[in-house]
């Protein structure tokens, strides 16, 4: 869900949005996809200096859904999407980092945002890339019939903001109304090649997504299914040759071998569970590094099942009264280093964040009183689990355990990360009631509206509440930054007492770093993707 999915889903990953949304922390080349890091060709270089040349391999958990950034939402295609097609810019502590685009300035209404990209731009085929691909991607995700996440974002007050070319590189959105999360959006929206999908009816099921033609410092070389997804340095990339001249994303689902591979030298770089980092750090060969995503770890209800078994908040509220997020947070992450505990769905680096919400928490009577007054007994619950994901697998052993002291007996249903993602994104799916996830939404909570209201297109929920509808409105469309404020704390409160999900954890992401490698604080380290600019890579 990265509206998450970042971020990023956001969603997410945004996340979620949205393996970010898996509850856990993925032509020939030069080097051998499982290989080990090696410099072919360069020349020689002072210790821990840049040299040009060799591979970095960074393990992922699956195949990537989709290599387009106007859909993808797993946090493998958006790692993926992040070498192979430049952002406009990005933003980092409240400053934006600026990379296809020059600049982005809003008129004195607010209701016009001119935005300049650099000359000289090219796509990785060498067509130029210019004010028009920009326009043709704003109208694709506009486009009802194209099925982009993004759309809603794109909607405000009822209409929709306006892309016009001024010439080749300048590019005017016309807001119908002032909209305070614009820039948030825009950020999140990467540019296509109009001369590559104008003809296609159908851009995501579309066969060019299979050899993508992208703007970054990476351009596409092979895709083996279930093996790995190799890139190569792109000469022509805007900000200067990248140093290293591939990038290889090897997919390995199970994460015991992954470790063992990373160990091994034939992974470079590897997201960590909280129980491997002190296997890792002992064998003095990497950077561990743990960095806030703003990612919230929860259990999501499934308000839609065929069972309509979790459609009554009251039910929601004493599953949640059954779990103690203490103890999830022991189990799970093995430490509150790498944890806080979470009642709202909005993340700490949010705008209007409050944890000061109603939670139902730890509370095993009180839950057997609310089943009781709803007239639920012998509930039975199916939950399902990405197999190899050691969070979801710890989640959802402890939940079981919890709910059945409560008389809810749980069916563990694991499957491989690949199905749980087209499950779990799967908005028509009934055939479950529970799954841990997580996502990354960004730091404007109008990204959440994704995630919350009637009929989303990430509304894994299924929740409905007028309401919530309304507010979101009023938040996004809302100048006042006070008032602003009034209505997503409202919403915090709302969501929270109706137990739309429940909230755990506020984690901390932990990726293993070759010691092999450098340029890591110029490549920054940034939410879901690993890194925001790969081109600072650098073999030592």
């Amino acid at each position: 869900m990265r509206k998450g999915f970042y971020g990023f889903l956001t969603l997410a990953l945004l996340s979620l949005l949205i393996s970010a949304c898996s509850g856990g922390n993925n032509s020939n080349s030069e080097a051998s996809p499982t290989g080990s890091a090696s410099a072919t060709g360069s020349a020689p270089a002072a210790e821990g200096q840049p040299k040009d040349g060799g591979s970095l391999i960074i393990g992922v958990q699956s195949d990537p859904t989709i290599l387009n950034p106007i859909y993808a939402g797993d946090r493998v295609s958006l790692t993926i999407d992040q070498a192979l097609y430049a952002p406009l810019f990005q933003v980092n502590n409240g400053k934006k980092t600026f990379y296809l685009a020059d600049s982005l300035e809003p008129s004195a209404d607010n209701l016009t945002y001119t935005l300049k990209l650099k000359s000289g731009l090219t796509w990785h085929d060498g067509q130029p890339l210019t004010a028009d691909d920009v326009v043709f991607t704003f109208n694709a995700i506009l486009d009802e019939k194209q099925n982009s996440m993004f759309r809603e974002n794109l909607i405000v007050g009822g209409k929709p903001i306006q892309a016009v070319k001024v010439d080749d590189t300048t590019v005017e959105f016309k807001l119908p109304q002032v909209n305070p999360s614009f820039e948030a959006t825009l950020v999140q929206l990467t540019p296509i090649p109009k001369h590559v999908f104008e003809n296609e009816a159908n851009i995501e099921k579309s066969t060019k997504n299979n050899a993508p033609v992208g703007s970054g410092a990476f351009k596409f070389k092979e895709y083996k299914t279930g093996e790995y997804v190799t890139l190569e340095r792109f000469d022509n990339y805007f900000a200067g040759k990248p140093h290293l001249d591939s990038i290889t994303y090897r997919i390995a689902k199970d994460t015991n071998s992954a470790n063992l591979a990373l160990q091994n030298g034939e992974i470079n770089v590897k997201y960590l569970d909280p129980q491997d980092v002190s296997t890792i750090e002992n064998t003095g060969k990497f950077d561990i590094k743990p960095y806030s995503e703003g990612r919230l770890a929860y259990l999501l209800f499934n308000e839609d099942s065929d069972t309509g078994a979790l459609a009554k908040k009251e039910v929601r509220q004493a599953i949640s009264y059954a779990l103690s997020r203490d103890e999830l947070i022991q189990t799970v992450y093995g430490s509150s280093d790498y944890a806080d505990p979470a009642k709202s769905f909005v993340t700490p680096d949010g705008l209007f964040h409050t944890n000061d919400v109603t939670s139902y928490d730890n509370d095993v009577e009180k839950a057997k009183e609310l089943l009781k007054a709803a007239g639920v007994s012998n509930l039975k619950l199916r939950f399902i689990v990405s197999s190899g994901n050691k969070a979801q697998e710890a989640a959802s052993l402890y939940i079981q355990q919890k709910l059945k002291a409560v008389g809810i007996d749980v069916e563990l249903q694991n499957m491989d990360a690949s199905a749980y993602g087209q499950k779990f994104t799967d908005t028509s799916a009934k055939d479950y009631e529970l799954s841990y996830a997580g996502y990354i939404m960004g730091y404007d909570p109008d990204a959440y509206s994704i995630l919350f209201k009637t009929g989303a297109n990430s509304n894994y929920a299924r929740y409905s509440n007028p309401e919530v509808d309304q507010l979101f409105a009023q938040g996004a469309g809302e100048a006042d930054e006070a008032k602003r404020g009034e209505a997503y704390k409202k919403l915090q409160e709302i969501i929270a007492q109706d137990a739309v999900i429940y909230p755990v954890a506020y984690t901390k992401t932990i990726v293993a770093i070759d010691k092999k490698f450098g340029g890591l604080d110029e490549a920054v380290l940034k939410p879901v993707v690993i890194f925001e600019d790969p081109s600072k890579l650098y073999l030592k």
